[in-house]
């Protein structure tokens, strides 16, 4: 490759920053938020409120734009599971218990299909992830809202010994969990990458049996059915791997966390580096690249809890105050 290859491909490379979102700037103005009203959250993934024998927890979240390939593809069917896991899954991250969930969706207009497709993902989540409805409000804001949004909150339980600690020490081994695909962060990057070249409806490369809206949309894994088994193996801390990518793993503590043996990646992450020519540290630092849920354990209990799970041990944590993982230093 030549020197001009070289300076062509470094001013087409996305980043996600570039596409609009600017992880940096977004958690300086959260900061700036929970500053003003003097927040005393508990944990990193979700609030606690003692209620004497036990905690009771909020989490929440939506599903981003994530929105708008389900929009682009006439396909809602399961943006409402996504809205369910990556409530649930903070929660998880917590080792708190989601108990039941009420949904906010904000349209332009009525919308028969929409309402209907978003009902029907929201119903599996809540199967999913054995949770109760509460209620929810549709808002028709035309003057506010253009085309739609879609949110949810999530209230859980737990007892005052179950929550983790959410401090890793050195010294301790990390689980991953799989990933089923992108999730629901990173999607601004992700859409602008694959639709330089390509429309939604266009086959899938990797997988001619989906098409490349279809694998955007594969919904969010719900990592509910973990939460005994992590609390019966003296998990330290957790992270739920999602805006930030692996940095993310920072939120357990300031630690190295050395991933030796990372998950592989799904096809959708090799797609969308090749498309938008996105370097190996951006990727790294904005999706999963399959891996949706990292926790922190004693040495000697991880691999039985890999064992007990469908989890690998990954690495270890170490002295310093970065995430190693496939050559990358990120911080």
């Amino acid at each position: 490759m030549t020197d001009t290859d070289d300076e062509r491909d470094d001013a087409e490379g996305l980043t996600y920053a570039e596409t609009g979102v600017d992880i940096e700037a977004s958690e300086d103005a959260t900061a700036a938020l929970l500053e003003a009203f003097g927040s005393d959250l508990r944990t990193e993934y979700a609030g606690l409120l003692d209620i004497g024998d036990r905690y009771l927890a909020l989490a929440t979240d939506g599903v981003g734009t994530k929105l708008l390939v389900a929009e682009a593809t006439g396909d809602f069917s399961t943006i409402g599971i996504d809205c369910i896991a990556m409530n649930v899954n903070d929660l998880v991250a917590a080792g708190v218990e989601p108990v039941a969930f009420v949904d906010y969706l904000a349209i332009d207009e009525p919308d028969e299909e929409l309402t209907n497709g978003i009902g029907e993902g929201l119903a599996v989540g809540l199967e999913r992830a054995d949770l109760t409805m509460l209620g929810g409000e549709t808002a028709v804001m035309p003057e506010v809202v253009k085309g739609f949004d879609l949110a949810g909150t999530c209230v859980g339980l737990a007892g005052k010994e179950d929550i983790f600690d959410g401090e890793a020490r050195v010294g301790d081994a990390l689980v991953g969990f799989p990933s089923n695909g992108i999730h629901s962060n990173g999607l601004t990057l992700a859409r602008e990458a694959v639709t330089r070249n390509h429309d939604y409806t266009d086959e899938f490369p990797l997988d001619p049996e989906k098409t490349i809206g279809e694998e955007l949309l594969r919904p969010t894994r719900i990592y509910t059915d973990l939460l005994e088994s992590l609390r019966d193996h003296e998990v330290h801390a957790a992270a739920h791997v999602t805006g930030g990518g692996w940095t993310n793993l920072l939120r357990m503590g300031d630690h190295e966390y050395d991933i030796e043996a990372p998950l592989p990646a799904q096809p959708i992450f090799e797609f969308v580096q090749a498309e938008g020519s996105v370097t190996d540290a951006e990727m790294h630092r904005t999706f999963n690249m399959g891996t949706g849920f990292v926790v922190a354990l004693p040495e000697d209990r991880a691999e039985e809890l890999a064992a007990a799970t469908d989890g690998q041990v990954i690495g270890r944590v170490t002295e310093g105050e970065t995430v190693e993982i496939r050559g990358l230093s990120l911080s």
